[in-house]
């Protein structure tokens, strides 16, 4: 099978710098940047008028100054908010970033993404996709992306708006079930995207002899982590990508 040819880092920086900045903004993917990560993950949904934009949460509670679910929101209602004034007062002001404004600073900054299908409660998943797809796709090299979810339906309706050798697609899970490389092979996926914690040795050896990635969430403790290189894990998407740097640097 062709997949794009990329070449990933030991370190992505989870939903950009997200210990240093507020996750998911534009701020933290400079930050990311600044940090020497060359790879971000980022999560996009679709607001109640159907904008792409780059969100973890169901609602706005837990990351900006408002409340409400963002699929009642418009973009000009979303873009009153601020989403980094609840990190710290550096970040006040802080907008949500769109899927464009977010494409455009990758693309400045020659950053590689994988960019999480959010697909929450209620949501249309193909919806989601199509809206979103097209333009990472348009704007960042193949090399430079990978696209991942959760969600099957998702994972599905990229495949059929995109084949393998222009769209490298990787699998996230939580406990990894046991249809894992089934669902991999009808999928013709790049890689899978295990929680770190629950990923057991001989699961992750498998990965890596069917010819997967193993991309792990989220470690942030590099020594506890360790062990998991030994297992052919390709990298660690993580908030803290300095303090990973450094104690792999001294290893």
């Amino acid at each position: 099978m062709s997949h794009p040819g990329i070449l990933l880092p030991a370190l992505v920086a989870h939903r950009g710098y997200s210990a240093a900045a507020p996750e998911n903004t534009l701020a933290a993917v400079r930050a990311a940047f600044d940090a020497g990560a060359t790879w971000v993950e980022l999560d996009v949904q679709l607001l109640g008028d159907a904008t792409p934009v780059i969100w973890h949460d169901q609602d706005v509670r837990r990351c900006s100054d408002g409340r409400g679910e963002l699929s009642k929101l418009s973009l000009q209602s979303a873009r009153a908010l601020d989403v980094g004034g609840w990190f710290c007062d550096r970040y006040a002001g802080e907008k949500m970033a769109t899927l464009d404004e977010m494409i455009a600073l990758l693309d400045e900054l020659g950053m590689g993404v994988n960019l999480e299908i959010k697909v929450n409660k209620g949501r249309d998943a193909n919806a989601l996709v199509d809206a979103a797809l097209p333009p990472l796709m348009e704007r960042i090299p193949a090399e430079r992306r990978i696209v991942s979810s959760f969600d099957e339906k998702a994972l599905r309706r990229c495949r059929t708006l995109a084949g393998p050798d222009r769209l490298a697609l990787g699998v996230l899970f939580g406990a990894t079930p046991a249809r894992w490389q089934t669902l991999c092979e009808e999928l013709e996926a790049f890689s899978v995207h295990p929680d770190w914690t629950r990923l057991k040795r001989s699961q992750a050896m498998a990965m890596v002899e069917a010819g997967y990635k193993v991309l792990c969430y989220t470690p942030n403790d590099p020594s506890a982590f360790e062990p998991r290189w030994a297992w052919g894990v390709s990298s660690a998407i993580t908030d803290q990508p300095e303090t990973f740097k450094r104690f792999l640097d001294q290893r």
